[in-house]
């Protein structure tokens, strides 16, 4: 090869082999093209003012373990948010905050509900209650008493939840709401254990108290 035909080509520096040579120029060739790059892409500012802008806040009540509120929420909060921390009602857990754990579970006008996945100003006049409306004129309901009895709970965290499907459960299945287990309803079939196992599959319990559970909702049963 001819030394003309080498002229125009960089010289590898001193200690440099030609493919670490190489390979330091490509690097550096990589690094240019992306500065290039970064400068020519044009940059969106996004004003402060957009993270500030909150929508009216709408009025509603509601009327919670029997007592009645007035309440001015944004929009886009949920049941559970209200209770917890507009009304201090912390009874009912935020778990998952995904609809998927149960412990958040309370009454909304006879029918259980995730707490977390509905928006407060859509039960505008709705009759709420929570595990803390349970009890009445200082008695345990029957299944917080079951509850005790059998030791069905051992962190406690679902147990709210636990209990508010629980007595919803309990009334569905005296009304004749069909299952996946049951579908005929008419002749008022037993509640067996495999009955309550899947009316009850929506609240889990991370400690596996699932036997001593089923135990005190069919002593509850019974007892009513």
């Amino acid at each position: 090869m001819s030394r003309a035909h080498d002229r125009g080509r960089p010289k590898p520096a001193a200690g440099l082999g030609r493919r670490a040579f190489l390979g330091t120029l490509a690097a550096a060739s990589a690094g240019l093209s992306a500065h290039a790059y970064a400068a020519a892409e044009p940059r969106t500012e996004i004003s402060d003012d957009v993270n500030r802008v909150k929508p009216e806040r709408k009025r509603i009540a509601l009327k919670v373990d029997g007592k009645q509120y007035a309440l001015a929420l944004d929009p886009r909060m949920t049941l559970l948010d209200a209770l917890r921390e507009e009304l201090k009602l912390t009874g009912t857990k935020k778990g998952c905050d995904r609809g998927q754990c149960g412990a958040c579970t309370v009454i909304a006008d006879g029918r259980r509900i995730n707490a977390c996945l509905a928006l407060a100003v859509m039960y505008d006049g709705a009759e709420i209650v929570t595990v803390e409306g349970l009890a009445a004129d200082g008695e345990l309901s029957p299944l917080q008493a079951a509850f005790l009895d059998c030791d069905a709970l051992q962190c406690g965290y679902c147990t709210p939840g636990q209990l508010c499907s629980g007595t919803a459960m309990l009334e569905e299945f005296r009304r004749g709401a069909p299952s996946a287990v049951t579908w005929e309803t008419r002749g008022k079939p037993e509640l067996t254990d495999t009955e309550i196992r899947e009316r009850m599959s929506g609240n889990i319990c991370r400690c596996g108290a699932y036997p001593k559970i089923v135990a005190a909702i069919r002593q509850a049963a019974r007892s009513a």
